[in-house]
């Protein structure tokens, strides 16, 4: 396809229109014959709106510009139009930890991460639905990079950076830091494949990326279009020692370890135990919570522009 039949749609989170590397990007672009329309969100949903809309535009490429929580609205919006429709996904970060961009190795500034979408190619990579329920209404939406739940969860929506710290600090001050937010586990039943588990955790991820909370690495052999759900558990403990053991099995994210468990499948379902509290589960970086939750791989749903080199692509995507 030519220049001259990209049309590219910028979606901008309204907070960082007046930013001046990207107005400059933009202005600079049109003048190197890109073709790009941009609107800007005044609130929250209008990313999903705009994008879904760009079905009716003729445009190719939407491009996000934002953080995390932008990339993940307009990519809500663009599962909303058949997937034979659906123009590819581009990434200009502009948020405070840009995960999913960092990770698959975009560039990180507005001037040249535009430059890039117009180069770089389209893989279709896949997605998450989740499926979630409260008080007797459920509610769908999905995601593209990891979702969190539990004590985890809570931590990482209200405090930037703070899981990071949690898990790579030592066991002393980690104990310090949990008692001062009062830490607190979460029991449900987990459902998988054909396996059942009763569990109390501290957290739980769910990656089709690698990382959350602003660089934390949850999910260390995840691949965007492997078809798998990459999986993190991490139980509760009631002792130093214990904490010892767990804080030395992150390191390694053993399949099956005392506090923590790291496997795949295409699908989890968690259930709150009964008189139990509602599951915290991070969607777009906030914490809410539900009674039940199903997280499930959609296969190769969604064009995303990536470098060719990007580690998170499976060797048999490549050209």
């Amino acid at each position: 396809m030519t220049d001259s039949q990209q049309h590219y749609l910028l979606i901008i989170n309204g907070k960082s229109a007046g930013n001046p590397a990207l107005r400059e990007a933009v202005n600079e672009q049109r003048q190197a014959g890109m073709l790009i329309t941009v609107r800007a969100t005044w609130e929250g949903g209008d990313a999903a709106d705009i994008a879904e809309q760009s079905g009716a535009m003729g445009i190719t490429h939407v491009i996000a510009c934002g953080g995390d929580g932008t990339v993940s609205e307009v990519m809500n919006g663009l599962m909303r139009l058949p997937h034979d429709r659906r123009p590819a996904l581009g990434i200009v970060p502009l948020g405070s930890a840009n995960d999913f961009a960092t990770s698959v190795g975009l560039p990180l500034e507005p001037g040249a991460a535009l430059a890039a979408a117009r180069e770089l190619s389209a893989y279709p990579i896949d997605v998450v639905r989740v499926t979630a329920g409260a008080g007797g209404e459920s509610a769908t939406s999905y995601y593209i990079n990891m979702t969190t739940g539990g004590f985890g969860a809570e931590v990482t929506s209200s405090t930037p950076k703070t899981l990071k710290r949690l898990l790579g600090g030592g066991a002393y001050s980690v104990m310090g830091a949990l008692k001062a937010w009062r830490h607190r586990s979460y029991r449900g039943t987990l459902h998988w494949d054909e396996k059942e588990e009763s569990a109390s955790l501290l957290l739980l991820a769910l990656g089709n990326g690698r990382q959350s909370g602003g660089g934390q690495v949850l999910g260390p052999r995840a691949k965007l279009d492997d078809g798998r759900l990459d999986v993190l558990l991490v139980k509760d403990f009631r002792s130093i020692t214990e904490l010892t053991k767990l804080i030395s099995e992150l390191q390694s994210f053993p399949y099956d370890g005392r506090f923590v468990r790291y496997f795949t499948t295409t699908q989890l379902t968690v259930t709150t135990q009964a008189n139990g509290s509602p599951w915290p589960l991070t969607l777009d970086g906030e914490a809410r919570y539900y009674d039940q939750f199903c997280a499930e791989v959609v296969p190769l749903a969604l064009r995303v522009l990536l470098p060719e080199e990007c580690p998170l692509l499976s060797s048999t995507s490549r050209p």
